[in-house]
């Protein structure tokens, strides 16, 4: 919502102009090329004929368009424009690596613009969508992570700071699910030191997130298979402490009375 909303904004400030009939040549769309048959045209052209694609949903042909009002009219004020219409338009065709691209040479170009903090939440956005499952790399969750985080550090009271927050905590979440799923590994092949140290980060990096309860818990059994019966009593009460209703902490208490491990000295 808030990316249309930045759109619709951008759109309202611009003067319907009247376009050629002859600037539809501009954009060769045959083969599903992106490539352009140069064809120079006024600056007002080029770029109502852009809208005109991203208003039609054409977004792969706005973008190309935005890019070449840059192109022609490189030192106009239309194409400071362009430039973050195009990166609008990459996103909304799904190039989220063009997308990128482009409102990292906005933010370079134009640190101090009123449309920064756009810029840089929708690089932010971009890696957001590119977070894959908890399995794979999470180099995309790290990055969007950074990303969002810029927007809140440079831009605290804008409003997509408010949704860079949100994405923020979910990111943490996803980056905490990963470090679960590889402590469960080493704890499943019997590698429980390696395990204490996955479940360990996700209770001391990423203590907001819903992975706590459980990483506590794994940490307690693998302090118990490793014969740390120190260590199990501890994280169970810290468990206990916290999540006193968590099905995690009942299976720790279970754990505890079975071996009757006592409170360390």
């Amino acid at each position: 919502m808030i990316l249309k909303n930045k759109f619709n904004k951008v759109v309202t400030t611009i003067k319907p102009l009247m376009v050629s009939v002859m600037v539809v040549g501009l954009l060769a769309a045959c083969s599903g090329t992106d490539r352009l048959k140069y064809q120079e045209r006024s600056v007002t052209e080029i770029y109502e004929l852009a809208l005109g694609y991203l208003n039609k949903g054409q977004y792969k042909y706005a973008a190309v368009a935005f890019d070449e009002v840059e192109r022609q009219h490189p030192y106009s004020s239309w194409a400071r424009r362009s430039q973050l219409m195009s990166a609008y338009s990459y996103f909304k065709a799904n190039k989220l690596d063009e997308a990128i691209l482009a409102a990292e040479r906005f933010v370079s170009l134009h640190p101090g613009n009123k449309d920064a903090a756009y810029a840089y939440y929708l690089i932010g956005i971009c890696h957001y969508k590119q977070i894959a499952d908890v399995r794979r790399d999470q180099k995309e969750t790290e990055l969007a992570m950074a990303s969002l985080s810029e927007v809140v550090r440079r831009f605290p009271f804008s409003k997509y700071a408010t949704d860079a927050r949100l994405k923020i905590e979910l990111t943490r979440d996803h980056l905490a699910g990963k470090e679960m799923e590889i402590g469960r590994f080493y704890q499943k092949n019997d590698d429980y030191f390696a395990a204490i140290s996955r479940f360990s980060n996700v209770v001391q990096k990423y203590q907001t997130t819903s992975h706590v309860p459980e990483a506590l818990h794994r940490l307690t059994e693998s302090y118990m298979a490793a014969g740390i019966l120190p260590e199990a009593y501890k994280t169970a009460a810290v468990l206990g402490a916290n999540y006193p209703k968590s099905e995690w902490y009942e299976y720790s208490y279970a754990l505890m009375q079975k071996y009757n491990v006592q409170k360390p000295e």
